[in-house]
């Protein structure tokens, strides 16, 4: 069995391997670039190790044109992820978030399809600040981003299954034990004494030596018939076997992943394979153990390959297996009965456990106000009073849950004041639409996303309409480049940019994300987009079969082939 020490043996290591061995696990010189007040930048290298304390440095692409004329740097900014493990906050901790938003951001609040708090547009002077205010409400962004386990997602829904107290606390705790061990996060942020690090690697991170992993990795635990934190798209997976009303275990999936390269046919979306059961007591070890072979495996070499899926394909799922059972020392079980129906939200009241639940739609995630529309006042309002908890969903979506029969009516009033039932009235399709932030801070962005996807859906809109479609769920993701944020590969309708104002559109993708889906039109402008999709959305409607989804339908009548691995993505 290779160890982590053998990894710096290989030959032409990719140059982030460098830079995490000489960081002195994850320190860098961030904290002296902190201080220096010349820029609102820090150095090339430390944007690399700023990632695994939670934080991106950007800058607003829309004024780069501008501020290079006037020989200015550019305008840098920051991005913090706050962890939320299974994306449960509490109303005080939701009024923080609020504050900062606020006080050192743009003015809003990102929820992110893996359940995180981000802001966007912190200046460097503030940077430290927003960590702290963070830290004070007991969340944290390390880890949030990086070559290590990001935020671990579990089934948000309370009134779903009388096991989810149960899942939550196992997402926490996989969390938990996956964070790094670094004193590096406390001594930058928090102001803690500095640990002079004497002992080895295998004492100062445990799990992930002093070069961590490969590339980013993704958990994420669902609870059938809800696949709404699709699970076959994350590193290592974790289905939720119910029996006789309890928690058995999990069946586990490993290998899933969305990031692609355009033009590069070796990189593709992948779905998870699920390779055995383990019993609920021992996820946590699976989980370990799993991560330890990926860090041990896989491609430190080229960072385009890097990802558990390619480690999965190169090696085979048999050779995974027998792996993993070495490792632990006994075997997984063989898999168990599943099913899922669906990976969406449920809008509206509910009420499970004895308690009321309100699932809000917001579009694309993004917590603001408008003129028309006061969301974030709103939500600030209900937090002053909330005795429960806020849950976000991995749909971008955001429950106010556990209210108590008392409190609802406060809460019904508040959400009848501020017109937040709107998202019960929005068309099957964009009640299932999702898309990543990317223009104007996101520094891959190709193309727009979040900012376009609402006025395309508008249009689509008008041909569902007349096509007797409009209350049709049909899942559409849209990521303004490969790297696949939102989870576009398993989308029914999906678009990842090449350019601006251009796209690539796919379709075929399953509706309750067991299924990738294939290429159908490639770069293409909105009224490509529409006259592509206009027919095949008329023939839907009229010769579908009873209750066929219109991913199945597109395959049925042969727009596009069946996808069932990532090897036959391009094909």
């Amino acid at each position: 069995m290779a160890s982590h020490k053998d990894i710096k043996k290989q030959e032409q290591l990719d140059e982030m391997e460098r830079i995490k061995e000489d960081s002195n696990y994850l320190r860098g010189t961030i904290k002296e670039g902190l201080a220096d007040s010349i820029t609102g930048a820090i150095s090339e290298e430390d944007t690399k190790l700023l990632k695994f304390h939670g934080s991106y440095q950007q800058d607003d692409r829309d004024l780069r044109d501008e501020r290079r004329r006037q020989k200015l740097e550019p305008a840098y900014q920051f991005m913090i992820r706050v962890r939320v493990p299974g994306g449960v906050a509490t109303p005080d901790q939701w009024l923080v978030m609020d504050e900062i938003a606020h006080k050192y951001a743009n003015g809003t609040l990102k929820l992110t399809t893996r359940q995180a708090f981000q802001f966007h547009g912190i200046l460097k002077r503030n940077l430290k600040k927003s960590m702290q205010d963070i830290n004070d409400t007991l969340l944290d962004t390390l880890a949030a981003c990086g070559d290590v386990n990001r935020n671990v997602m579990s089934n948000p829904n309370p009134y779903q299954s009388e096991v989810h107290a149960e899942v939550h606390q196992l997402a926490g705790d996989i969390s938990n034990h996956l964070s790094p061990r670094t004193g590096a996060y406390h001594e930058i942020w928090l102001d803690k004494e500095k640990v002079v690090d004497t002992r080895d690697e295998e004492q100062v991170e445990p799990i992930y030596g002093k070069t961590y992993l490969p590339r980013k990795f993704k958990i994420g635990i669902a609870v059938p018939p809800s696949n709404d934190i699709d699970v076959f798209s994350q590193d290592l997976g974790f289905i939720a076997i119910i029996e006789d009303g309890e928690l058995a275990g999990f069946n586990v999936t490993a290998g899933g992943g969305m990031g692609m390269t355009h033009g590069n046919t070796d990189t593709y979306p992948q779905l998870g394979r699920v390779i055995g059961f383990c019993p609920k007591e021992k996820v946590v070890e699976v989980a370990e153990k799993i991560v330890t072979i990926q860090r041990d495996y896989g491609n430190r070499s080229d960072r385009k390959n890097a990802r558990f899926k390619y480690t999965v394909d190169a090696r085979g799922v048999d050779w995974l297996k027998g792996e993993l059972n070495e490792r632990l020392g006994w075997n997984l079980e063989e898999a168990r009965p599943f099913h899922f129906e669906h990976n969406g939200d449920r809008y509206g009241w509910t009420k499970g456990n004895g308690r009321w639940h309100f699932t809000l739609f917001i579009q694309n995630g993004r917590v603001k106000d408008t003129e028309n529309y006061q969301l974030m006042t709103a939500l600030r309002e209900i937090a002053k009073i909330h005795t429960g908890d806020f849950r976000l969903t991995p749909n971008q979506n955001l429950i106010i849950a556990n209210v108590t029969s008392h409190k609802k009516k406060q809460i019904n009033e508040l959400i009848d004041k501020y017109g937040m039932t709107e998202g019960k009235h929005y068309s099957g399709l964009r009640r299932n639409s999702m898309a990543c932030v990317a223009f104007p801070t996101c520094g891959l962005a190709m193309a727009e996303s979040e900012r376009y996807l609402p006025s395309l859906v508008d249009k689509m809109e008008d041909i569902l309409d007349e096509a007797g479609l409009t209350e049709e769920e049909i899942v559409i993701r849209m990521s303004g480049c490969p790297n696949g944020c939102s989870r576009p590969g398993l989308a029914e309708i999906a678009f990842i940019g090449k350019a601006p104002g251009k796209y690539n559109m796919y379709l075929g993708g399953g509706f309750a994300g067991e299924r990738l889906n294939k290429l159908y039109r490639e770069n293409i402008g909105e009224a490509e987009i529409l006259e592509s999709l206009r027919p095949i959305l008329f023939r839907y409607a009229k010769e579908r079969e009873v209750g066929e989804h219109f991913g199945d339908f597109v395959i049925r009548a042969g727009y596009v082939e069946e996808v069932h691995s990532g090897l036959d993505f391009h094909r």
